[in-house]
């Protein structure tokens, strides 16, 4: 880290004294941020020459409270960025140690991890242990005419010569059997993500990029066919309510790893024992214990370890420093391992999103054997997403058929990619690939082949559909995606008449001609129940400065019976606007200090008439 937890200080330049030699008022501009503040600017005290000295340390922050006054960083984003380690004090070379300066590997990949490594202690302590393997594949083989079995290649190519016997197809319990199930649309049954339910490939109805060219984010609209969805798994499809996606790895990317990995193409989808020794992995949310099925190198890859999201562990470093066979690519992985490359590590944590292919090509001489991989990559984990229309009322006719549909709106999330561009993130980016496929077919006027969603009910008792009313007042604010929900609550509200002029929508764009979603598709006069505020064009303000101006509105709101305040969105920026001007309009309306403020949104929340779903 650059900035650090227990002591902040900064240098000054040649020529500047000391605060216990010299005691003039400070003309350092105020680290604090105040809403009453116009300018940071002070008036300038009497010049006084001090006296000149070669250097000196002033101290500005001596706790956690300090670096975030400094770094204007919330709590979550302090922990999120400090690993816990100290490193931030192990900066300094080490008296009575020897150092070396490392060749460091010369490759795009490596380049692009931004490591700031200088010389390297020749003695590494604290080194990270070897973690515990607790997954292990062998291939199944077929019996033969031949006297003696062949030992199966391992996952490495390193490695080929193992002796382990392989087990054979007739030597299997009858429950140990690859499956029949299309793995390209859905993944194996055991990725069980949310009891009860199971994954159920949901056929694409229709999809259509709701952003325009010119548009910060790209943000598309997918119709889902759920006619066939089983009934039996428990409660229906509610109004705010929330399904999961098994979203799978890019296939591109999958290969990629295996090929770097050096597993041989004709092994990756052939049927492979897998045995775990503890753990939920590879489901989701099974039993914390040990397994054996059968599965596919490739299917494992691709439906239960994610291979992007995560910053890299010191457990998944120690293993590729374990398997490098360059000395210097080994020098450096153990470096970053052990105590003394601590504050390196915790910069390559804290830095851009880094993915596996991308550390096994910075470091291309190792070659770990996959499963072993398999034991420390994270787990992949389903992605939700609000429902944006009333799932009772939309149906379509298809093929002569009703179909019933549900409908979600997907922004694009997008991180610099080491190669150039961007990559997109595991869910997203899925969505994106199956949008673009459909509509490719679609503008060539061509008959499209079945596209599928890996769907499970999931959250249908979210806060959104838990707390959404058929009566009473209502406030919807929301910015980006987090508007998608709104747009069924309006739907649902506006059957009963009693309620047309008890639902209002303040919504957030940063320009309405490229990023307004569903507009003019919200089923009434938008004029009446809807504003929508532009922070790029026009008077360019945001949606809570919006609230703040509609403080009579909101007050009103969540004063009446049944009157309620949603809030959705980014909690960066627009849900921590929106609670901040929602705090100033109690002040303001109901004239409490700004304790008693934030305890009467807090008492609201507690009785479910102040409703967020940020993230």
């Amino acid at each position: 880290m650059s900035i650090g937890i227990e002591r902040l200080a900064i240098d000054s330049a040649p020529g500047y004294a000391s605060e216990e030699e010299n005691r003039t008022p400070s003309i350092a501009p105020s680290l604090t941020y105040s809403d009453d503040s116009e300018d940071q600017d002070e008036p300038q005290p009497p010049e006084v020459t001090p006296r000149r000295r070669r250097a000196s340390t002033r101290l500005i922050a001596q706790s956690p409270a300090d670096v975030q006054r400094i770094t204007g960083e919330s709590t979550q984003q302090l922990l999120n960025r400090c690993c816990g380690g100290g490193c931030c004090m192990n900066l300094q070379k080490k008296e009575g140690l020897e150092y070396e300066r490392v060749p460091l590997p010369d490759n795009d990949a490596f380049r692009s991890l931004g490591l700031k490594i200088g010389e390297i202690p020749t003695t590494l302590t604290k080194i990270q242990d070897m973690p515990e393997q607790t997954a292990f594949l062998q291939s199944i083989r077929r019996t033969s005419n031949s006297a003696s079995p062949t030992a199966s290649p391992t996952d490495s190519a390193i490695s080929f010569g193992s002796q382990a016997s392989s087990p054979t197809f007739e030597s299997m319990p009858k429950e140990l059997s690859l499956e029949d199930l299309d793995t390209s649309i859905q993944p194996p049954s055991f990725v069980q993500p949310h009891p009860p339910y199971h994954v159920f490939p949901a056929k694409i109805h229709n999809t259509r990029e709701l952003t325009r060219p010119g548009a910060e984010k790209r943000t598309y609209h997918f119709d889902l066919d759920i006619t066939d969805y089983p009934h039996a798994e428990g409660v229906d499809f509610k109004v705010g309510g929330a399904i999961g996606i098994s979203a799978p790895n890019e296939s591109a990317a999958v290969e990629q790893v295996l090929d770097l990995l050096l597993v041989p193409r004709f092994l990756r989808s052939k049927p492979v024992l897998l045995r775990t020794t503890r753990g939920r992995w590879p489901t989701v949310w099974g039993e914390d214990q040990a397994r054996e099925l059968v599965t596919t190198r490739r299917d494992l890859l691709t439906w239960c370890s994610d291979i992007q999201s995560y910053p890299p562990t010191k457990p998944l470093l120690r293993i590729l420093a374990e398997y490098a066979l360059d000395p210097n690519e080994k020098k450096i992985l153990m470096f970053l391992s052990a105590s003394e490359g601590q504050g390196v590590f915790c910069d390559l944590r804290t830095g851009p999103h880094i993915s596996l292919a991308q550390l096994l090509s910075a470091f291309p001489s190792s070659k770990p054997p996959l499963d072993l991989l398999l034991s420390v990559l994270q787990q992949l984990m389903p992605r939700f997403y609000s429902l944006s229309n009333d799932p009772h009322d939309s149906n379509e006719v298809r093929d002569e058929e009703q179909r019933r549909l549900i409908e979600i709106a997907v922004t694009v999330q997008e991180t610099p990619d080491w190669r150039g561009g961007c990559r997109t993130g595991v869910g997203s980016g899925f969505f994106e690939r199956q949008s673009r496929k459909l509509l490719e077919y679609q503008r060539a006027g061509e008959p499209a082949p079945q596209l599928y969603v890996p769907m499970f009910k999931g959250l249908m008792a979210n806060p959104l559909a838990k707390e959404f009313v058929s009566d009473g007042p209502m406030l919807l604010i929301g910015a980006g995606v987090g508007i998608a929900p709104f747009r069924g609550f309006v739907q649902h509200r506006l059957k009963n008449a009693n309620c047309a002029n008890k639902v209002w929508v303040l919504q957030g764009v940063r320009d309405s001609l490229v990023d307004e979603l569903y507009g003019g598709e919200w089923g009434v006069h938008e004029d009446r129940v809807k504003k929508v505020v532009q922070s790029r064009r026009g008077e360019s303000r945001y949606v809570q400065d919006e609230v703040f101006h509609q403080a009579d509105l909101v007050w009103s709101i969540i004063n009446s019976v049944d009157g309620r305040v949603f809030v959705c969105g980014s909690s960066k920026g627009m849900g921590e606007g929106v609670k901040d001007a929602l705090i100033r309009v109690a002040k303001k309306k109901g004239n409490l200090e700004y304790e008693e403020a934030r305890r009467f949104w807090g008492l609201k929340r507690d009785v479910g008439q102040y409703i967020t779903e940020t993230w």
